[in-house]
């Protein structure tokens, strides 16, 4: 398998975009030659295949219960991307532990095809399945829009994954805003806060527009840059992917989808230590 880079995409409320970043910036690295994976970590409640009119016979939750392997779930999406369907309206999908979410990572592991690129839509808010996949990954890309709201949870949740994961980069994507300055703006503020009161570096990834295609292409369920490859907001995702695409590969010892397991598992370990140590 060859290298794979593995990304976040978290927030810290709902109703931001997240999962519209997620599968935008998975059609445009598509669109530059990336083979790109696409997990929808929002375990019990899914919606990257509702996103994209997409009705999966199998889902995560049927990987958990035994009923079939990870590989019988991978549904085909826009642009060849590949896509990890979870469950929608599943509870117990949304209450798993931390060894369920463990087998949902190491399964990954198993998959035979070679990607590029890895991006893991997480649920929103900070519960513990979003901090295990953050955990796990090489990049955590949190979005914020300018909602007063949306920019105190996106500080808790860096706060929370600075103290539980020891996380300390975080890229920051800026939505829903209409202009490069105000962009800017909103980063310089979450910026001196963060940097104020802990002890963490972060970076500006970028902005999208609002955009009434942007809209109207979640209506038709289909991802604006496949439908609308010139909008404004298309445009802006294309260059998101430009930026990625210039981010560093794994470093890790395996330099595939194990280097996600891989991450999680050492990250399990020195906690199961520390633990110890206290006992």
């Amino acid at each position: 398998m060859s290298a794979v880079k593995v990304i976040a995409v978290s927030s810290g409320k709902g109703g931001v975009g997240k999962t519209n970043v997620s599968v935008n910036l998975a059609c445009q690295l598509a669109r530059r030659g990336r083979r790109v994976l696409l997990m929808d970590a929002d375990l019990g409640l899914a919606n990257v295949d509702i996103m994209l009119g997409l009705r999966p016979k199998w889902n995560l939750s049927h990987v958990l219960d035994g009923k079939c392997a990870i590989q019988d779930i991978l549904v085909p999406g826009p642009v060849g991307i590949t896509i990890i369907p979870a469950a929608s309206g599943v509870q117990k999908m949304a209450d798993l532990g931390t060894d369920q979410h463990a087998a949902i990572v190491r399964s990954l592991s198993e998959l035979k095809d070679d990607y590029d690129v890895l991006i893991v839509d997480t649920a929103a808010g900070i519960s513990d399945s979003v901090v295990t996949f953050c955990r796990a990954s090489q990049y955590v890309m949190v979005v914020v829009t300018d909602e007063l709201t949306s920019m105190a949870d996106a500080y808790a949740l860096i706060k929370v994954m600075n103290r539980d994961a020891g996380i300390r980069r975080f890229k920051v994507l800026r939505n829903m805003v209409d202009s490069h300055d105000q962009a800017r703006d909103g980063f310089e503020r979450l910026n001196e806060v963060a940097q104020r009161f802990l002890d963490v570096s972060l970076e500006f990834a970028g902005f999208i527009p609002r955009d009434p295609y942007l809209i109207k292409a979640d209506s038709r369920q289909m991802a604006v840059s496949d439908l609308y490859p010139g909008a404004e907001s298309s445009l802006a995702f294309r260059k998101l992917a430009e930026t990625v695409d210039k981010w560093e590969g794994p470093s890790g010892p395996s330099g595939n989808i194990e280097f996600f397991v891989d991450r999680m598992f050492s990250a399990d370990s020195a906690e199961n230590t520390a633990a110890g140590v206290e006992m």
